[in-house]
């Protein structure tokens, strides 16, 4: 069983709007009915799982009401004080359906451009491994900096940006993340730390250049653009 957890807790400040970013609307929906849209339609997802304020979840119910394959939303989950936190909810909540050796893939409303091969490409990954992340090459020179000098060149043929989604086993990541309650799993950033912390098993996979996360407005004007280009071809 594949459970996609989709993180939606987040309060959105850097874009300036009056709502969460995740519930601005474009075209008429809301940039998590986008997300949502692509991990209903998917073959290879069974069930989706919500974190989210109780604020929001009528207004969910209402962007998802037309869309194929809806019944596999499971529910709702509680918001943490942080990411990790909001992960942690959510993977509590799917161990009371799922077995540990099921699969969860966790991804950010936030990021609606994703794709359904990159999803795929996630979960094939996963075959006798704990985790798969997504990454990007470096592009720039990266230099290792401290005290406002540069202390020496990285290789950044070594360095990689990481994405979401990232899907991991289910027993063995929550395990992870238990470990680190109550106090370190407010530092964890990235949700494959927990796992990399815990020395599972993480593999990467190629990532996706249009899968961006919206974090300003010019990120929400970029996204308004490209489903500007998809209206009129």
């Amino acid at each position: 069983m594949n459970t996609a957890i989709i993180l939606a807790g987040g309060r959105g400040k850097r874009t300036g709007l009056e709502v969460p970013k995740q519930y601005y609307e474009v075209d008429g929906r809301s940039v998590i009915a986008y997300c949502l849209q692509t991990f209903f339609r998917h073959e290879k997802i069974d069930a989706v799982r919500i974190v989210a304020h109780g604020m929001w979840h009528g207004y969910i119910m209402r962007q998802i009401s037309g869309i194929r394959n809806k019944e596999k939303l499971l529910g709702f989950s509680e918001p943490g004080e942080n990411r990790q936190l909001s992960i942690y909810n959510a993977l509590t909540d799917v161990r009371e359906y799922a077995a540990d050796t099921d699969a969860v893939i966790i991804h950010d409303a936030a990021r609606p451009c994703v794709k359904a091969s990159l999803i795929a490409r996630c979960l094939d990954a996963l075959g006798n491994h704990d985790g798969v992340l997504p990454v990007l090459p470096v592009k720039d020179t990266v230099y290792l900096c401290g005290g406002g000098r540069v202390v020496s060149l990285l290789d950044r043929s070594a360095v990689a940006a990481g994405q979401a989604p990232e899907a991991f086993v289910l027993g063995k990541y929550y395990e992870a993340n238990r470990r680190l309650l109550p106090d370190k799993i407010l530092e964890i950033n990235g949700s494959a730390e927990p796992a990399v912390l815990a020395g599972m098993d993480v593999v990467t996979v190629a990532g996706d250049e249009g899968n961006f996360k919206i974090t300003t407005m010019a990120d929400m004007e970029r996204f308004r653009n490209i489903m500007g280009e998809r209206v009129l071809t």
